[in-house]
């Protein structure tokens, strides 16, 4: 009786050992965050909230060679830890290989969002028509933007090189939504779900009075969110195994429903 305890503990000793050993070998990541894009990518007090950080979160889990710290920053801080090489992954980015050359490579893609436009109601044409078409119908509007963002499409960034439309940078979308508010600016572009969560935000809190102020103008494209890694490899020997790992994963979770699922949480 004594001999099958002894074996016991020693059999428990081992694989608690074994488990330490185990964490103790594994590889510190530090992945930076988009801070202020919700409900896609924020900050709750120094923690990553919202739906990406709720997937990639559930992708990491399942990679126990790796301890994946998620560090929300300000996403242009972001990009340019990857550009210097100081930082190792961001999320999520869109894929933009030419504007961000840094940016190599990107993951599988996350998620799929609708870029959109709205405008206050007081903006229309000067002969009436709809603001459809973009971003011809545009012309000689303000465009509120995220700093850093790079959506919208080659035809519209050369339109504003033109002096055709005019593009203007805000922090997020709070600020840029409340500037439309206040019709200093005529319209912003960013991703549907994400204006729309914002609206709902600034109403409930009472600072606008209702989203009537604002019409959906336009369709302006479709993107995906990417896990985008530094293309400097130097500092992050791991970087192969986890790129690969990752993908691996990321796919066996979509295809088990549960991305869908988590960003039915947030809209629901």
């Amino acid at each position: 009786m004594r001999k099958s305890n002894k074996i016991g503990w020693q059999l428990l000793i081992g694989l608690s050992t074994l488990a330490t050993t185990s964490h103790a070998h594994s590889t510190q990541v530090i992945i930076y965050s988009d801070d202020a894009y919700p409900p896609y990518s924020y900050q709750i007090q120094g923690k990553a909230t919202g739906i990406y950080p709720d997937i990639l979160r559930q992708v990491f889990e399942k990679m126990p060679e790796f301890t994946v710290i998620i560090k929300p920053v300000p996403f242009k801080r972001g990009l340019r830890l990857l550009e210097t090489g100081k930082g190792f992954a961001l999320f999520p980015p869109y894929k933009y290989p030419n504007r961000r050359p840094y940016v190599n490579p990107y993951s599988t893609p996350i998620l799929k969002e609708e870029v959109v436009v709205y405008c206050h109601n007081d903006v229309k044409l000067a002969n009436g028509l709809e603001l459809t078409r973009w971003p011809q119908d545009f012309y000689g509007k303000t465009i509120g933007i995220n700093a850093a963002f790079s959506i919208g499409g080659e035809a519209f960034w050369q339109a504003d090189r033109d002096g055709k439309l005019r593009v203007e940078e805000a922090k997020d979308n709070q600020e840029n939504i409340l500037k439309m508010r206040a019709k200093r600016i005529d319209c912003y572009i960013n991703d549907k779900l994400s204006i729309a969560w914002e609206i709902k935000r600034l109403k409930q809190s009472g600072r606008i009075g209702k989203s009537e102020y604002f019409q959906l103008a336009a369709i302006v494209s479709t993107e995906y969110g990417y896990l985008g890694y530094t293309a400097y490899a130097e500092d992050f020997p791991y970087k192969e195994k986890f790129v690969a790992q990752f993908d691996r994963i990321l796919l066996d979770l979509q295809q088990a429903g549960v991305v869908e699922q988590v960003i039915r949480s947030y809209t629901d």
